[in-house]
């Protein structure tokens, strides 16, 4: 499994520009990529840009750049919805727990609902038996 795909790559980057930034071009070009990825890929790929995202605008200094939804459990996709218990996401060279549940609409396109948890700071020693890889 990838860990973000390059669609989910160019969303991310268009998440993060400021309002109106991005033109209604971008926006169409990425929902292009989008679909063509299978819907559980995709719903996957959504969640965890939103995940990503969800955690810089915490705050506390987190900048993720990698997430892994598959790191400690695989998740578990059931039509539009994600339940990842067992993902890890990269912060400044760190990686992280972080467990998700996500819902979304229009063919798995956007997010209606949201939930996570971060977690604790994962040993280096581990990395490398879950998929994480450092910068």
């Amino acid at each position: 499994m990838p860990h973000i795909s390059p669609a989910a790559t160019l969303l991310l980057a268009l998440i993060a520009l400021p309002v109106g930034a991005a033109s209604a071009a971008q926006a169409r070009s990425t929902q292009d990529e989008m679909m063509k990825l299978e819907p559980s890929e995709r719903v996957e790929q959504v969640c965890n840009t939103r995940a990503m995202g969800e955690v810089q605008r915490a705050g506390k200094g987190m900048h993720p750049d990698e997430l892994v939804a598959y790191a400690y459990r695989d998740p578990v996709v059931k039509g539009w919805k994600i339940k990842a218990p067992g993902a890890a996401v990269r912060s400044g060279g760190t990686w992280y727990h972080i467990a998700y549940e996500c819902e979304t609409a229009h063919d798995g396109l956007d997010v209606t609902s949201f939930r996570y948890t971060l977690g604790a700071a994962i040993p280096t020693s581990e990395w490398g038996a879950h998929y994480l890889v450092g910068q």
